[in-house]
């Protein structure tokens, strides 16, 4: 995978040593103090998984060990939640979130309903990287992605500012095929059990939340009979194919040569992964103590064995590699990839 995490052990040593004079007023400023983690998206999914588990470990490395509990802010595709903590959440560092993945790409693709600047929140540090993967029912009559050209399928998806819309109907553009999506499912738990349900034959998560939540619908025969698995992926999106999923084409290697750079600018969302921010306007000293308690959290031993024990794997990155990505992101990304991106999935006027 694009793995950018790697000085984490220096991250924890220079965060203690640096930061270390202000220990005993920050002590005072978390004593006795509850910390929020403002989940984007309803119970279940993988930003639920991961938050609960950064909600049971963060705070016993933050000064005087405040207690930290979650809540769920679900809704446009996860944006309600972004634009909360960045224009109304307190920024006295008791509030928190897991950031979208495509918080960039949301904001340059719809800027005027995005209500926040995702180079200005404060990334603590990050816990997973993954590729997007759409996988579609067995029973579908589609096989392989471009079985979808002349078999037409519907998906399932939160909304709009969602990752999955936005990988499945650029693919859905760039490639020629027959997707239709329904939206206002609150998460990817939702959108599965939708498919499950035979309400929709396909979503388009990233691979965590398959391998987590329905690893078996990939490998044994449907209902425990013979036959085919229930699910098979079909394309996945990311800069390297996942190490779970080597045979699974690669969207950025079949569209053509000028859809590349609108595929690699939504595969951007991959290396954000999973993590904590605070929103912007935190006092420095408390964003440096929450760095160097997350990255002292990616390296604890309970961390790492509740994170095995849910099935989520660790891909550590810190939060300045993380800052560096978003604004590294937002200034590469040129006008004309963007607006091709915006026409394709929204159309003109969009």
């Amino acid at each position: 995978m694009h793995n950018i995490g790697k000085s984490l052990s220096a991250a924890v040593f220079l965060a203690g040593s640096v930061f270390s004079p202000a220990v005993a007023d920050l002590s005072e400023h978390f004593k006795d103090r509850t910390i929020t983690v403002v989940i984007p998206y309803g119970p279940g999914g993988t930003y639920d998984k991961y938050g609960s588990t950064f909600a049971n470990h963060i705070g016993q490395f933050l000064p005087s060990k405040p207690t930290v509990i979650l809540q769920h802010m679900p809704g446009a595709g996860g944006s309600k939640a972004m634009n909360y903590l960045y224009n109304i959440a307190p920024k006295q560092g008791f509030h928190m979130t897991v950031p979208l993945d495509n918080l960039v790409i949301n904001q340059l693709l719809r800027p005027k309903r995005m209500k926040y600047k995702a180079d200005k929140f404060n990334y603590l540090g990050s816990s997973n990287q993954t590729n997007a993967v759409l996988a579609v029912r067995t029973d579908s009559g589609v096989k392989k992605i471009m079985d979808a050209k002349n078999t037409q399928i519907i998906g399932s998806t939160s909304g709009k500012s969602s990752s999955t819309y936005l990988f499945s109907m650029f693919s859905a553009k760039a490639l020629g095929l027959k997707f239709k999506m329904v939206t206002g499912y609150k998460g990817s738990s939702r959108s599965m059990m939708a498919m499950e349900q035979g309400e929709v034959q396909f979503t388009a998560p990233n691979w965590l939340a398959w391998s987590s939540k329905v690893p078996h619908w990939f490998t044994g025969p449907r209902d425990g009979g013979k036959g085919k698995p229930f699910a098979v992926a079909i394309l996945q999106n990311g800069f390297e194919a996942d190490p779970a999923l080597p045979k699974v084409p690669m969207l950025r290697d079949l569209v053509s040569p000028k859809d590349k750079p609108v595929a690699d600018f939504l595969a951007s969302a991959g290396p954000l992964g999973r993590g904590l921010a605070y929103p912007p306007g935190v006092d420095p000293e408390i964003v440096a103590a929450g760095k160097a308690a997350y990255a002292k959290m990616n390296a604890d031993k309970g961390f790492v064995s509740e994170l095995k024990k849910k099935k989520l794997r660790l891909i550590a990155t810190s939060g300045d590699e993380i800052q560096r990505l978003v604004v590294e992101t937002m200034k590469s990304s040129s006008p004309a990839v963007i607006s091709r991106l915006r026409k394709m999935v929204f159309g003109t006027g969009s």
